[in-house]
C-alpha cells in the first residue's frame, strides 16, 4: 500500500508542475492516469524500505528533470 500511496503522491506532482510551466494538461488525460499502469517493479507479497529525505511537512522531493541524462544508480 506505501508503494501506491507514494507512486499516487509524485504523479499528482507531476501534473501539477506540469500545469505550472503551462503543459497542456488534457481532463480526459487525467482521467485515465493510475499508479497501476507501470508496476513491474512491485512484487505483491515484497517487503519495501524506503530511504526518505529530510523534507518539511507534506513536501515532495524534486522531481527529475525529463531532459536530464538518465542516471541507473538512483533507482
Amino acid at each position: 500500500m506505501t508503494a501506491l500511496l507514494w507512486t499516487t503522491v509524485y504523479l499528482d506532482a507531476a501534473v501539477h508542475q506540469l500545469k505550472a510551466q503551462d503543459y497542456p494538461v488534457r481532463e480526459e488525460d487525467m482521467a485515465r492516469l493510475s499508479p497501476f499502469v507501470h508496476y513491474s517493479h512491485l512484487g505483491v507479497h515484497g517487503t519495501y524500505t524506503f530511504a526518505l529525505p529530510d523534507l518539511a511537512s507534506g513536501a515532495v522531493r524534486d522531481l527529475r528533470d525529463p531532459d536530464a541524462a538518465e542516471d541507473d544508480d538512483e533507482i
